[in-house]
């Protein structure tokens, strides 16, 4: 019995993980068994999501299942798609999002020694928002990445090319020139 209940827990993580539909040999070629075995578990999976009244359910689509959501439940989720939750951009990634916008393609190293602090969360977030991706690697050693904007990034900013992104003030630029080199100095005083 253990091992049919960890079999269904695995056929449960792939249907789950793929997202999409998934065909009957995969799932039993993942699961080291037979068709009609994973068949079987796959029924029974179902046949329990249905008595539960769980959330999702597993439907069957020409010798392929899918893990999807229980119709009954649409409403809610209507509920909550009509109200999406736009991410946020804190201080320190508009900081960092703007480095990369000027001085693309920018490794991390590039980010961090203007920043002068580890900038990883901030860059990773504003992968995930796709609002930076990765645009290939410098030829270097270790051979970090390069980072850029992407077209999610004009959209939300609201221009059309990088050459529409305002032009830094050459006073305001001297002025921040000059507050980081008092940083610098506090630093190697200390």
């Amino acid at each position: 019995m253990e091992s049919m209940n960890k079999s269904e827990a695995a056929i449960e993580a792939i249907l789950f993980t793929m997202g999409n539909s998934v065909e009957l040999s995969r799932i039993a070629d993942a699961i080291g068994e037979d068709k009609e075995t994973t068949r079987k578990l796959i029924r029974h999976l179902m046949d329990s999501y249905r008595e539960e009244g769980r959330g999702i359910q597993i439907i069957e689509l020409e010798q392929s299942y899918q893990m999807c959501t229980n119709k009954e439940y649409y409403d809610n989720l209507i509920r909550i798609a009509m109200h999406p939750q736009k991410p946020v951009l804190t201080d320190v990634m508009l900081e960092t999002l703007s480095i990369i916008a000027y001085k693309q393609p920018v490794t991390k190293a590039e980010i961090e020694k203007i920043r002068g602090v580890k900038c990883d969360h901030a860059v990773n977030k504003l992968v995930e928002y796709e609002l930076v991706k990765e645009l290939g690697r410098l030829d270097a050693p270790g051979r970090p990445i390069l980072f850029g904007t992407t077209e999610e990034f004009l959209r939300s900013f609201g221009v059309q090319a990088l050459d529409e992104l305002p032009a830094v003030d050459p006073v305001r630029l001297e002025d921040f020139k000059a507050e980081a080199e008092e940083e610098i100095q506090m630093k190697l005083d200390v």
